[in-house]
């Protein structure tokens, strides 16, 4: 099992674009052995600490292994939406681990 967190820093004014995005690809997940096990859209008083640009979305997914992962990476499916985040996304930071 692969445990994803991924903080999303979309652009100002692309919330929109985002959101459809993530409407086409998000449910593709499941198809993958995958599961989006939170979708937290923090607002300013749920930061205790934050250094720097706050992200606009935090997501917590998990995978039964990395080819997993990469099928749904390289899914048609999802990648005929990839303008959307390109569109949309300044960056994002992702972490894979483990669970303890």
């Amino acid at each position: 099992m692969i445990y994803i967190t991924q903080l999303i820093f979309v652009k100002e004014g692309k919330e929109a674009v985002f959101h459809e995005f993530e409407d086409h690809v998000l449910p593709l997940i499941e198809k993958f052995n995958g599961k989006l096990l939170y979708r937290v859209r923090p607002d300013d008083s749920a930061y205790i600490v934050a250094e720097g640009e706050k992200p606009y979305e935090i997501h917590f997914v998990t995978f039964e292994s990395e080819s997993d992962l990469q099928a749904y990476m390289k899914d048609d499916g999802r990648l005929k939406f990839i303008h959307l985040k390109n569109e949309s996304v300044q960056s994002m930071l992702l972490v894979k681990g483990d669970k303890m």
